[in-house]
């Protein structure tokens, strides 16, 4: 093993539907080897929606304790790295957080309500409980920051851009990050040769274009309502239909938010479950609504995937990442099965659930499968700061 450059770092992401909290070892060159595991690792489930969990510094707590208890020594802990959702135009790096950054956080969380609240209490809380350990926040939207005006601007009002600051930023982007490296470490090519497609699918789910490890052309918008059906949040719908209910319907805007966000896409559909397990299990055993809702989600990720080919000039390979996309291998090869006319083979529906490549060797466009490691991609991020 590497000599260690001194540095331990705590990882703590705060997603929407769990928080994993992990400690690990900078090596040299500031670097987290990727096939290293945490020096301790833990995971507190939130279910499909982390903001129905009222004592969220609680949480934070619990899981602090598991790594202690995993013979992390606090005081060994030099830095913590937080990932943030959304950090709008103004936190394109990683930031040392203070009540000034706090506040600029909590300015644009209505952005990414699943989310950006969820940061904040988990920042606090970690600075409450370890108040002498420096706090950095790392943004999903930061590496979106190279999409052209093209793919980031609407065909709405040009005020509505250029006044109001209305734009696509694109989220995931810590896990795209870390899909880039590991696609140019499996293939054998550096990143800034490849053409990659990465299918970000989980509670939340996003397709990001990558080109020469610069992101093209994402399906997350202004928020992360926007693209793929999800878990609870339908991603894109006709905006005519939020004009017909609020017209006809009576239901104000924060009636709206609440059930574009917790009540719609798999849930919605189903009237069942957010959670893929679940409608699995439910579809097998004949129930039609949770199988139209898994049909829709293929549908819907595939199409989301072509959209983003047309902004390569070619693909060498598609990456799934995130709950989904690592573990559930029927929907897998049910989305590739639709990317026929795209140069795609069939996957079997039931392969292991190690990383690697899912595809045959000599497949046009190579099929992978990445373990989603945020962990690293902050960890490195913090001990650059």
């Amino acid at each position: 093993m590497a000599a260690l450059s001194g540095k331990r770092v705590l990882v703590l992401n705060a997603g929407s539907s769990s928080l994993k909290a992990s400690v690990l070892d900078i090596h040299s060159g500031g670097r987290v080897p990727s096939n290293s595991r945490p020096v301790a690792a833990t995971q507190a489930e939130w279910g499909s929606d982390a903001t129905r969990v009222t004592d969220r510094r609680a949480t934070v707590e619990q899981a602090l304790d598991e790594l202690w208890r995993r013979g992390v020594a606090p005081e060994s802990i030099e830095l913590a790295g937080h990932r943030v959702v959304h950090g709008g135009t103004r936190f394109r790096e990683p930031t040392l957080v203070d009540e000034a950054v706090l506040a600029d956080i909590e300015e644009i969380s209505e952005l990414a309500p699943l989310h950006n609240a969820v940061a904040l209490d988990t920042i606090r809380a970690q600075r409450a409980l370890l108040p002498t350990v420096p706090a950095m926040a790392c943004f999903d939207t930061a590496f979106h920051a190279t999409l052209s005006e093209q793919a980031f601007v609407y065909p709405l009002p040009w005020a509505w851009y250029e006044d109001w600051g209305i734009r696509r930023f694109g989220f995931h982007g810590l896990s795209v990050a870390w899909s880039v490296r590991r696609a140019a470490e499996m293939l054998g090519r550096p990143a800034h040769e490849l053409s990659l497609i990465v299918a970000h699918l989980g509670s939340g789910c996003s397709v990001t274009a990558v080109q020469s490890g610069q992101s093209v052309s994402t399906s997350m918008g202004l928020t992360p309502l926007e693209g793929l059906t999800m878990g609870t949040r339908s991603g894109s719908v006709d905006p005519g239909i939020l004009l017909q209910v609020q017209r006809h319907h009576g239901m104000s805007a924060d009636q709206l938010a609440q059930v574009l966000d917790h009540e719609s896409g798999l849930l919605g559909i189903s009237g069942l479950s957010g959670e893929m397990t679940v409608l699995s299990d439910a579809a097998a055993r004949g129930d039609a609504r949770a199988r139209l809702a898994i049909d829709i989600f293929v549908r819907r990720a595939a199409a989301g995937i072509a959209v983003g080919a047309t902004s390569l000039a070619r693909v060498d390979a598609l990456i799934f990442t995130g709950g989904i996309g690592e573990h559930a291998a029927a929907v897998r090869a049910a989305i590739v099965e639709r990317l026929a006319p795209l140069g795609l083979a069939p996957l079997a529906p039931t392969v292991g659930s190690g990383e690697g490549l899912l595809s045959t060797r000599d497949a046009q466009i190579a099929v992978l499968r990445v373990h989603a490691r945020e962990d690293i991609v902050i960890a490195e991020a913090a001990a650059r700061l």
